[in-house]
């Protein structure tokens, strides 16, 4: 049987099965502890779940817990890095507004650069050199969603 993840995939609008409980989780493949039972006798079927009367607060506690071990996991940028992204969101968000064209040159550069470094950096991690396992942390991602992230460098 199809199984989805997305809390709106078993709401029970246009057909579709109704979730006895929900509980948090994560595209890393993680699931939550706290589970928050759904009663469909209470539960108004004209209302999407996200906006019913449902006490979600163990399943986010667990998110948010969850979030912090991920981030704690994950490479951290050093801090150069961080400020010249910083800055660089900054003045990209400013020439935006005040001239576009700039804009549009400076992020036709970046995809340049990206294209580069990123194929690069994509080749050493499909060869093998670091384990995909080892990439999937230090992005706070899955390994699928990893793979397919290296894939896209390789061939941009």
């Amino acid at each position: 049987m199809p199984s989805q993840t997305a809390w709106h995939a078993y709401d029970g609008w246009f057909g579709r099965p109704k979730a006895a409980l929900l509980r948090g989780a994560c595209v890393c493949r993680w699931r939550g502890a706290a589970e928050c039972s759904l009663d469909w006798t209470v539960l108004d079927d004209q209302t999407p779940l996200y906006e019913a009367d449902v006490d979600l607060a163990g399943p986010i506690t667990d998110f948010k817990a969850h979030l912090t071990v991920v981030r704690d996991a994950a490479v951290p940028l050093p801090e150069p890095v961080t400020t010249l992204l910083t800055a660089l969101t900054q003045n990209l968000e400013t020439a935006a507004v005040t001239d576009l064209l700039v804009t549009l040159k400076a992020l036709a550069d970046l995809r340049y650069l990206i294209a580069g470094v990123g194929a690069d950096a994509a080749s050493a991690v499909q060869a093998g050199r670091i384990p995909m396992e080892t990439v999937a942390t230090a992005l706070c991602a899955s390994e699928t969603a990893t793979r397919r992230y290296a894939n896209s460098h390789r061939h941009p």
